[in-house]
């Protein structure tokens, strides 16, 4: 009888387990899943209502006391704050050391006292008419320069196929090493680049004046 009840007995179903979920390495995460995406970049889906930020209710809420203004004074100004050269009040180091007498003005705006030439390369002088002077006037005229706020100067870029003529004649402009190499050797009539050195300092010293 009881071998007739263990042979009516029905085997249990063989249990599946389900693979293990893939785990995500560290620093992984939405941002690793899904390229692009960071906390930063998690919005609320559409229609969404989340809840506002409720100011001065309770301390665990972290906006309490100022409720995110920031300070009185000048930590709450537009730009206060002290600089990353603040030494509490102590001389900074700046200060501290032993300059010579002096300094360049070179370093400062450009706009004031920096030396702004207008540039033509030797490339745009091949096709020169070689009885029209090269001045500030016949290259403005030329439309190769719009404006020369410190002066022009030529310099010795110069592209394949293309020869500069002989004879060409310049005036109040500043040349470079190798323009000035290239040209004589070309037989061309340089002007007085001094002279048009001092004329560009003289212009920016006009400028400066109120």
């Amino acid at each position: 009888m009881a071998q007739a009840r263990s042979s009516r007995k029905k085997s249990a179903p063989a249990v599946v387990k389900a693979p293990p979920p893939e785990r995500i390495a560290r620093g992984g995460g939405l941002a690793a899943s899904t390229p692009g995406t960071t906390l930063a970049s998690l919005r609320e889906n559409a229609g969404a209502r989340p809840k506002r930020t409720r100011v001065g209710r309770g301390h665990g809420s972290g906006m309490v006391k100022t409720g995110g203004e920031g300070g009185k004074g000048q930590t709450v100004r537009s730009g206060g704050g002290k600089g990353p050269a603040f030494e509490g009040g102590q001389t900074p180091w700046a200060r501290r050391l032993p300059h010579k007498r002096g300094y360049s003005q070179k370093a400062r705006d450009i706009g004031h006292f920096r030396t702004t030439f207008a540039v033509v390369n030797l490339a745009s002088l091949a096709d020169w008419d070689v009885t029209l002077e090269v001045s500030p006037e016949s290259l403005v005229a030329k439309r190769l320069i719009s404006k020369a706020p410190d002066g022009i100067k030529i310099l010795g870029g110069n592209k394949s196929g293309k020869t500069l003529p002989s004879g060409l004649r310049f005036r109040d402009l500043v040349f470079s090493a190798s323009a000035r190499e290239a040209l004589t050797a070309a037989g061309a009539v340089l002007g007085d680049d001094e002279a048009a050195a001092a004329q560009a300092s003289g212009s920016r010293a006009q400028r400066r004046e109120p």
